[in-house]
């Protein structure tokens, strides 16, 4: 014998959503990262929320600099830059330059769960052991104490693209099309626009400039584009020839001693066509 069935809907679990998403939680034990909803629930760019959730579940140690990012995103350079730095805006992400221990500096990124965290402070080095007392003989053969170094000079403040040349800025942004991993973002086109209107200002051309910085390029970068490019001009600066090979050398402009001063191409000074003697006769 069949058992009866009835056409009449389930009734739904108490408490749960007519519409919108419905979550299949599965807690998890092993390979997970907790998460802010502050964070993940930021308005503005995906990219940017992707990023951070990225770079908060890798381990301590693990490389975040632009170019390794980028080879893990299909997102290129400026996307991932803009990211970064809206993450340090927020709160969620700072960069700092720390000297380490053999006098190096250093740049150290710290990521936060929730902005306003503290960093912890470094752990204290060890104690250097006491030096004894040097004998009064050998301090009269001591050499006198070195003068004191000369202060480093301030760095200039980064220059802002919309205060770089505009015509660099072109020729800058243009070497993307000559070759695709010439890509640039924003800083560092207006980190190489002072040296490329320099250029500009020696008189060479725009064509000249492209030619020098995608001429004879490595199959494959061992830093970033922009490093390869500041490095390519520090040459100094060629004015363009007079005539390019395999043609003539234009006439020069010369003025009409007849009074009229009017311009014409001569190899010497003299009169225009209209001023000539024969011309006046005729």
């Amino acid at each position: 014998m069949a058992e009866p069935h009835s056409n009449a809907r389930s009734r739904a679990q108490r408490g749960a959503p007519t519409s919108g998403v419905i979550h299949i939680r599965t807690r998890l034990t092993a390979n997970f990262t907790v998460l802010s909803n502050k964070l993940l629930q930021r308005p503005g760019s995906a990219v940017t929320v992707g990023v951070a959730a990225y770079v908060l579940s890798l381990p301590d140690g693990a490389i975040v600099s632009i170019a390794a990012l980028c080879a893990h995103f299909t997102e290129g350079e400026i996307l991932i830059s803009r990211a970064l730095r809206e993450l340090e805006q927020d709160g969620f992400l700072q960069r700092r330059r720390e000297r380490t221990a053999c006098g190096r500096i250093r740049t150290r990124t710290y990521a936060y769960d929730l902005p306003g965290t503290a960093v912890p402070a470094p752990a204290p080095s060890a104690p250097m052991p006491p030096t004894p007392p040097t004998p009064p003989a050998q301090q009269a053969q001591q050499a006198p104490p070195a003068a004191p170094a000369a202060p480093r000079p301030t760095p200039p403040p980064s220059q802002s693209i919309a205060d770089a040349d505009p015509q660099a800025v072109v020729i800058l942004a243009s070497l993307r099309i000559l070759d695709r991993r010439l890509l640039l973002s924003e800083p560092d086109i207006a980190g190489l626009a002072p040296a490329v209107a320099a250029w500009l200002a020696r008189g060479v051309g725009p064509a000249q400039i492209t030619e020098h910085l995608t001429a004879d390029l490595p199959e494959r970068f061992r830093s970033r584009p922009a490093r390869l490019l500041a490095f390519r001009l520090l040459d100094p600066p060629v004015a363009a020839p007079a005539a390019l090979p395999g043609r003539a050398a234009a006439v020069p402009w010369q003025t009409c001693d007849g009074g009229c001063e009017r311009a014409f191409r001569s190899t010497e000074p003299g009169r225009c066509r209209d001023c000539a003697p024969d011309a006046r006769a005729a």
